[in-house]
């Protein structure tokens, strides 16, 4: 009779390590993908959010307050008056009608992070950015509408090295501090405990600089950062408005 010759463990071992190289391959590939499309769709509920900030613009005359942590996602004070913060809030999803929210009512991106409104405090007329009202029933008889007034505190840098007071300093700048009236964004995938590298930490800091630049890995100089931005620029809400008639 012939004998059954069976496997060595040495080649059990090959072919086990060959196993684990595929699933380890095909599980990285998966991850990949599932990272990717967060970050996608993370990008389109940015974009949403936009366009539900300029609806909201056009039908209330006024850009919407942030909200806050105790607002229940709904801007603070609600039904709008000085915002209770311009720049360390959250996007008022209640007031705006955004859909993809938390149990507590706030808007979030697709890692589940809350996501991040700023509005600029600079005043047109008599009345901030944030405050402004349809001219045919201000009653302020005052205030000069114009498309000349632009912000002054809302500002994009490329870097939070060298962040001077309430400018970019010598830092490179996305945007100069006349160009953005809002900014929505998101704090990525590292949301719930990022925030601790130099340029991650400049977006949480409530003041009006932020930081924008493409995703960095935490071994950069100023660490891990992969916030997700949008903004609302004066041309543009000027353009809406006067085309939706709330301008002359």
């Amino acid at each position: 009779m012939r004998t059954t010759r069976g496997f060595t463990l040495t080649e059990l071992a090959v072919v086990m390590a060959i196993v684990a190289l595929l699933i380890g391959g095909a599980i990285y590939t998966l991850s990949a993908q599932v990272e990717q499309r967060n970050f996608e769709d993370t990008r389109r509920r940015l974009e949403q959010a936009r366009e539900l900030v300029l609806a909201y613009t056009i039908v209330n005359g006024r850009l919407p307050c942030p909200a806050t942590a105790t607002s229940s996602g709904d801007e603070s004070p609600s039904g709008g008056g000085t915002c209770t913060t311009y720049y360390g809030g959250w996007l008022p999803a209640r007031a705006i009608g955004y859909q993809q929210v938390d149990s507590g009512g706030f808007a979030i991106d697709a890692w589940g992070n809350r996501i991040r409104y700023a509005v600029s405090a600079t005043t047109w007329g008599t009345t901030p950015f944030a405050r402004f009202t349809k001219r045919h029933v201000s009653s302020d008889a005052t205030a000069a509408w114009s498309v000349s007034t632009t912000p002054t505190d809302l500002v994009l840098c490329g870097s939070a090295t060298v962040i001077t007071g309430a400018s970019c300093g010598t830092a490179p700048s996305v945007t100069n501090q006349n160009v953005l009236v809002a900014i929505i964004f998101s704090t990525g995938k590292n949301g719930s405990t990022g925030g601790t590298g130099l340029d991650e930490g400049a977006n949480l800091n409530g003041d009006g600089v932020f930081v924008f630049h493409t995703p960095t890995p935490s071994s950069a100089a100023n660490g891990e950062f992969d916030d997700q931005f949008t903004w609302i620029a004066v041309g543009e809400l000027y353009g809406k408005l006067i085309a939706a008639g709330v301008l002359p």
